[in-house]
């Protein structure tokens, strides 16, 4: 079964899929290993709206809706994880924006992002504290008309080429001590760490982001104080249905590099893909793209009906990361000794799907909130 997709979206789908083939592909391989962020790429991108895919056009986006902004990641990451989580982070920047910020900060921080002028940066992740976040220490200090930030944050994807940070501070003590602040990049205490070195992603930026009396106005709180911890759980609702989506894109990239070697490799007289080994890793991986594919279809479905689906994102999520290291592995295993050789995309692919079954939710915390919110709807 195919998810049902209009016209529109189908015609979003083949736009990027050509783009991305055409003008990532040829050149994804070099970026990673340079380890280099793509800015012409990414400026490309932003030229193209994908930016504001989530943001109304009155702020400078089209408004395309999940499922087409899904659709595109998923075309991406076919491509390139790196570039596709860069993406992602940008539209988990601005959809707080969109939904919690005045006017005045729509109109202020929306249309740099949703035209790709800069790109967003999350920072929510210490040192001390990543599953849970009501464990943050970075604090907020009111002070006159503006707040002090001081603390750390880690592992912030973008952060090196950011020019706005959405940054989760405490502001009081307690689980409802948290808010969301707006900081441009170039405040002054803001300072931006050194680039991880990471086990995939390589043309992803990835950084520690300090704050050092970080002074910024009052009107850069992002809602009301108190509602740092319901902004972030809700941006990372939405962020588990981009990374779902990247996971779906790899997958079909797993599947089209497997199945594409094993027709093209012989073993004992014949294409390895007349072994019912590799027949059955082919016809597996090709399970698990479907599933998956649906899973975050249904979860963005119901995003653009406006309905919850927080354990759907979830479920999507889950699902599609697990089963892209499932099917990375197997593609490897497929391609035997040439897949463990650094110049072959599978190699990229199966170090690139490690991740996703940590950021935006490891995979333990989207049991915890399937379980969760399947028990509350019981």
């Amino acid at each position: 079964m195919k998810p049902p997709l209009t016209e529109e979206q189908i015609m979003i789908r083949d736009m990027i899929r050509e783009f991305a083939r055409s003008e990532i592909e040829p050149v994804a391989q070099e970026y990673n290993e340079r380890g280099e962020y793509p800015k012409e790429i990414i400026s490309r991108l932003g030229r193209l709206g994908l930016f504001g895919m989530m943001v109304p056009e009155s702020y400078g986006g089209s408004a395309a809706g999940a499922v087409s902004y899904s659709l595109a990641l998923q075309e991406i990451a076919y491509s390139c994880a790196s570039i596709a989580v860069t993406l992602s982070v940008t539209n988990l920047t601005a959809e707080p924006i969109m939904k919690f910020g005045s006017d005045d900060q729509k109109r202020k921080f929306l249309f740099p992002l949703a035209s790709g002028e800069h790109v967003g940066a999350f920072a929510l992740t210490e040192p001390e504290a990543g599953s849970d976040p009501s464990s943050l220490i970075t604090t907020a200090v009111k002070k006159g008309r503006s707040y002090i930030i001081n603390g750390s944050k880690q592992f912030i994807t973008n952060g090196g080429y950011a020019g706005l940070f959405i940054v989760i501070a405490r502001t009081s003590s307690g689980r409802n001590g948290l808010s969301a602040f707006l900081v441009p990049s170039g405040t002054r205490g803001l300072r931006i760490g050194k680039e991880e070195k990471k086990m995939g992603l390589w043309a992803s930026n990835t950084v520690g982001v300090y704050f050092e009396d970080c002074e910024i106005p009052a009107e850069n709180l992002l809602g009301a104080p108190g509602m740092g911890l319901g902004i972030a759980l809700n941006a990372l609702d939405s962020g588990r249905i981009g990374i779902a989506s990247q996971a779906v894109g790899m997958i079909g990239a797993c599947l089209h590099e497997a199945l594409a070697y094993a027709r093209e490799r012989k073993q004992f007289g014949k294409a390895i893909i007349r072994h019912q080994a590799v027949a059955h890793m082919i016809a597996d991986c090709a399970v698990d793209y479907e599933a998956a594919g649906l899973l975050t279809w249904s979860a963005a479905s119901l995003k653009d009906a406006g309905a919850p689906f927080s354990r759907e994102a979830s479920i999507a999520k889950l699902f599609s990361s697990e089963a892209l290291i499932r099917c990375a592995y197997r593609a490897l295993q497929i391609f035997g000794g040439y897949g463990y050789i650094r110049e072959q995309k599978i190699e990229r692919i199966y170090r690139d799907a490690r991740v996703t079954t940590i950021y935006e939710g490891t995979s333990e915390i989207q049991r915890m909130v399937i379980a969760r919110e399947t028990e509350r709807e019981a």
